[in-house]
């Protein structure tokens, strides 16, 4: 289907000079609508070529507002030619018989920018509409995602707590308002304190659904859980948990680490999947990384993985924190940031220090940090999570 003629309208006193200027515009294939007078054109037009004699003073203002409009006229020294070109028309031709073929070519670009013109306006708007869209949809994820995160974070313990002897605190600072960043510490009975620190790949929703899911099988594993052997209770569950990531065909995996402190023997039983940074435990000679290694959880099928321990003597404090701290650490290599969370740990007696430490702004309270993670401190590129679990000092011996 052709394109329809673009409409041309030509004002000008009836006779012979206007068919002759009619015949002329209308050579080049364009359609012709000629009047005497401005109000007789109708809509549709693309472009009005007037003649300056035909026009009243008055009306060439609101002639050009409404169309664009090249002005034609037998003489340049023309007063009336003058005003028109005055008041913001496109052009003029003097002498358009005799200039025909210029008048055609200025009729064309005129027409050719103005319908350009009228497709930007058209993109514009539609942009407009578009991105109105996109705010209202992305104030509603923003809006999923503030709920989202306020569901997860009472999903955590209260902090601090203390277990026999045991105390625990954290603090948990996702980079927006879903987090990758887990944890959570449990009493089983007089005797033992279960805990685990994970760190999902990536963040946001499908992260923060795996944490979910992880509070979930804890829960359970710890419910099914008899109090033997609490030296294969870790690596168990980290082997259960490596089949339910993998049997979810999420492509999502994580780094744990699960222990489980025996007050009466003062010994924790523990195993970890590629933790990062590894947990540092702090006693009275000083600052040392706890031993072990083991695979990803989720990634790989059919792994083991290690049934580690260490005795824990009667002040201590154990640390753990998700990888997120190394970005905020100064150094340029991961051995050099490592080196720095270390001396962090040697000086800091309290979660605050640490927090303090790290010059992230000013700390909100727990209620404003429950509320909005993100009050009152700067961005962060990556979830950020540090846990310390501490003891036995207000346990009898």
């Amino acid at each position: 289907m052709q394109p329809a003629k673009p409409l041309i309208g030509v004002i000008d006193s009836p006779g012979e000079h206007r068919d002759a200027l009619v015949d002329a515009i209308a050579r080049d294939g364009l359609a012709v609508f000629a009047v005497e007078q401005v109000e007789e054109l109708p809509e549709g037009i693309a472009l009005v070529v007037a003649h300056s004699r035909a026009v009243p003073d008055r009306a060439w203002a609101a002639l050009a507002e409404r169309w664009p409009t090249l002005v034609v006229s037998a003489d340049r020294r023309d007063e009336d030619l003058l005003k028109a070109v005055d008041v913001g028309l496109v052009d003029y031709v003097v002498d358009p018989l005799r200039h025909a073929h210029l008048l055609r070519r200025m009729i064309r670009r005129v027409v050719e920018v103005n319908r350009l013109a009228a497709e930007r306006e058209a993109d514009r708007q539609h942009l407009a509409e578009l991105n109105e869209s996109l705010e209202t949809h992305l104030a509603m994820l923003r809006l999923d995602q503030q709920a989202g995160g306020q569901i997860q974070r009472r999903l955590l313990p209260e902090r601090p707590q203390d277990f026999n002897g045991i105390r625990c605190d954290y603090w948990l600072a996702p980079s927006l308002y879903l987090s990758g960043d887990f944890l959570d510490i449990q009493a089983y009975s007089d005797r033992y304190t279960l805990f685990y620190f994970a760190d999902v790949s990536g963040h946001g929703a499908s992260s923060a659904f795996v944490t979910v899911l992880l509070k979930y099988l804890s829960n359970r594993w710890q419910s099914e859980w008899d109090g033997r052997s609490p030296e294969q209770l870790a690596p168990r569950w980290l082997a259960q948990l490596n089949r339910e990531l993998l049997d979810t065909g999420i492509g999502k995996h994580a780094t744990l680490f699960v222990g489980v402190i025996d007050h009466r023997r003062r010994y924790l039983h523990y195993s970890l999947g590629a933790q990062l940074p590894m947990p540092m435990l702090k006693t009275a000679q000083g600052v040392s990384v706890l031993a072990g290694e083991g695979m990803p959880v989720g990634l790989f099928p059919e792994v083991s993985y290690p049934q580690l321990g260490c005795s824990l003597p009667d002040e201590f404090s154990l640390w753990l924190c998700s990888d997120g701290i190394l970005e905020c650490l100064p150094g340029e290599t991961l051995e050099a940031r490592l080196d720095e969370l270390t001396h962090r740990v040697e000086s800091s007696e309290t979660l605050d220090d640490m927090r303090q430490s790290l010059a992230l702004g000013i700390l909100p309270s727990d209620e404003e940090a429950l509320a909005d993670p993100t009050t009152g401190r700067d961005e962060l590129p990556d979830d950020l999570t540090i846990m310390m679990v501490s003891g036995f000092r207000d346990e009898n011996a």
